[in-house]
């Protein structure tokens, strides 16, 4: 190995350890501000659980307002 490829190896973990702390320094951001004001994130579960309550399937086969209106006819 020469001390080019070294050099260049070397630098590329420097570039990726860098990016890798300011991406960790990002999500500290982020998880500070969930910390200190939860309402943003509760808005969000909120908002991910109807949408999940209208896109799942009914057990009792009952048709969400959501389901399209399709007639199936069986033609032999």
């Amino acid at each position: 190995m020469n001390d080019e490829r070294a050099r260049e190896g070397v630098e590329h973990l420097q570039t990726a350890a860098l990016e890798l702390i300011e991406a960790a320094r990002a999500f500290l951001d982020v998880a500070e501000d969930v910390v200190r004001d939860p309402s943003e994130l509760v808005a969000l579960a909120e908002t991910v659980a109807r949408v999940v309550a209208v896109a799942r399937p009914r057990s009792d086969g009952a048709r969400s307002a959501a389901e399209p209106r399709v007639q199936r006819i069986h033609v032999s």
